[in-house]
């Protein structure tokens, strides 16, 4: 599966934002390790948004992650935020699933029994 990660990235302080974007980041790493390609919205984002200057990005990153975290077949909640719930509803507006835990993920390639 395609699963987005998302969490809290917009935090008053850049050391903060550094340690939310960490977070979804240490939270995709163990996607990967279960199979699954994880899809970071802000990741793809931040590079760009960074390009523009000083100002307000925040619909500027919310547009990319958006359109980047609506091609995926899972979401996987590691925090709630206005953004984050932005890219859950999406999911749930497809009918995608929404994971809550990392436990909650398969492993790829497992049948329902864990072969």
């Amino acid at each position: 599966m395609l699963i987005a990660i998302a969490g809290p990235y917009s935090a008053p302080t850049p050391d903060q934002r550094k340690r939310n974007a960490e977070a979804m980041n240490r939270a995709a790493a163990e996607v990967l390790k279960r199979g699954h390609i994880p899809i970071v919205g802000v990741n793809a984002a931040l590079p760009v948004v960074e390009m523009l200057g000083s100002g307000d990005h925040y619909e500027a990153i919310m547009k990319i992650s958006l359109a980047v975290v609506g091609f995926c077949d899972a979401i996987l909640m590691i925090g709630r935020s206005p953004g984050a719930d932005r890219e859950m509803d999406l999911l749930i507006s497809k009918g995608k699933t929404i994971f809550w835990d990392l436990a909650e993920i398969p492993i790829a390639g497992e049948d329902e029994q864990g072969r």
